[in-house]
């Protein structure tokens, strides 16, 4: 029952982060795809459907990412937080403001470690660590100068959240390397990646 929760709540946040950001997300995809496949013709290169899906897709979330970082309501209950962990215990465990503020916080930048990971070719998490750190700074920062607030407690949340990415990027790869050749063939990726990719346009659809 406190998953179903949980799991409703988060897909509600969901919900109202799609009803701000699907504009920019649609219009951003057909420029972008239209501009990439001319590119691909003119210079009569070979397209690699799973490669252009995944690569549009990590633009499309750094564009979503900011807008919703920097479109967002201005907190002007608590200010500025430079305590860590003063705001993660401040919300109720499980209910809405927790699942936005902190498991949020956490989801929203596991996609940011996953890409960071594939296109970096990141080994160490120690590497994955000081990218994420600097994406998130780099946030609350920016969020500072322009009337948001600073939380020392969103960098810690978004930095977790970056390594999970990073850590299920490198499961992942290994136990890539030990399906056979039939599951890592451009065909079947290219399949897996449209359905993929498919799901998450009817789901925006749903949620709109």
């Amino acid at each position: 029952m406190f998953c179903c929760d949980i799991l409703t709540s988060l897909d509600n946040t969901l919900g109202d982060v799609l009803q701000m950001t699907w504009p920019m997300l649609f219009i951003s995809m057909v420029l972008i795809a239209s501009v990439r496949i001319a590119y691909l013709y003119n210079k009569k290169e070979e397209l690699i459907l799973h490669k252009e899906i995944i690569l549009l897709t990590f633009v499309l979330y750094i564009l979503c990412l900011f807008q919703v970082v920097t479109s967002q309501d201005i907190n002007t209950v608590t200010g500025n937080n430079y305590v860590p962990f003063r705001e993660i215990f401040r919300y109720d465990f499980g209910g809405r403001l927790f699942v936005k503020n902190i498991i949020g916080n956490v989801i929203m930048f596991v996609p940011y470690g996953f890409f960071a990971t594939l296109y970096a070719d990141l080994k160490k998490g120690r590497s994955a660590f000081l990218l994420v750190l600097l994406a998130s700074l780099s946030i609350e920062c920016t969020q500072l100068m322009i009337g948001r607030i600073f939380d020392v407690d969103d960098i810690l949340l978004n930095v977790l959240g970056g390594m999970i990415g990073f850590y299920f990027y490198r499961s992942m790869d290994k136990f890539a390397s030990t399906l056979p050749r039939l599951f890592k063939s451009k065909i079947f990726l290219d399949i897996i990646s449209v359905i993929i990719f498919v799901v998450m346009i009817l789901y925006i659809i749903w949620r709109l």
